[in-house]
């Protein structure tokens, strides 16, 4: 089993992924804003760490990552504004990609968007200003040298997993359960053989496990 750092470990996808890789027999570390937060993780199981990707540089990140095997980055502003959407969508997976090369750490996980996200709509600006810096995010751990898995999912959906998706390199745009996103990064933690990889995911007709196997190469 593994020891992973959840960064984003009390949103949308994150709480669903923590009980998700505990019951999974994983050590979870989850970073965590508010301190109201804490009780609520270590209810399953997480060991909670408190820390806002607002302020936390990447040196103090890189403190946080030790002695873990494994970094997942699932955290997002939310709307919150273009200066948390750069810093947190933007600069929160370049600073966690920095401890995980400080720390020897191989396997990195980034929670991304859909490249068509919104493009039949006219969301302004502030979501342009987000696909924008979500694709910088995913240049920067792409170019890095780590078994990187880049996971980019239609709409969010506010509804649990039914464990029923489309999986793969190029997808027509559709929406996703955030519970089928959670599911298929804990089964993506226990295939480590699916790496370097960047993985479009909707609600679907394939068991999470087939959908898995369609796009493991080798």
């Amino acid at each position: 089993m593994s020891r992973i750092l959840l960064i984003g470990a009390t949103g949308g996808v994150g709480h669903r992924l923590a009980s998700l890789l505990v019951a999974a027999g994983h050590e979870v570390t989850g970073l965590h804003r508010a301190p109201e937060q804490a009780e609520g993780l270590s209810a399953m199981g997480v060991t909670p760490l408190r820390g806002d990707l607002m302020e936390l540089s990447a040196h103090e990140l890189t403190l946080a990552a030790q002695d873990h095997d494994v970094i997942i980055f699932s955290a997002g502003a939310a709307g919150s504004g273009t200066e948390r959407t750069s810093e947190i969508d933007g600069q929160g997976p370049v600073k966690a990609l920095a401890a995980a090369e400080a720390n020897g750490i191989r396997r990195f996980y980034l929670v991304s968007a859909f490249p068509e996200a919104g493009r039949d709509r006219d969301l302004g600006p502030g979501f342009e200003h987000y696909m924008a810096v979500k694709k910088h995010a995913d240049a920067a751990v792409a170019a890095s040298g780590l078994d990187w898995v880049i996971l980019r999912p239609g709409t969010l959906l506010h509804e649990e997993a039914d464990g029923q998706v489309s999986l793969g390199w190029a997808l027509g745009y559709g929406s996703v359960k955030r519970g089928n996103v959670a599911t298929v990064l804990a089964a993506l933690v226990d295939h480590p053989e699916i790496r370097r990889e960047i993985l479009e995911l909707t609600d679907g007709d394939l068991p999470v496990a087939e959908a898995l196997a369609a796009v493991t190469r080798g």
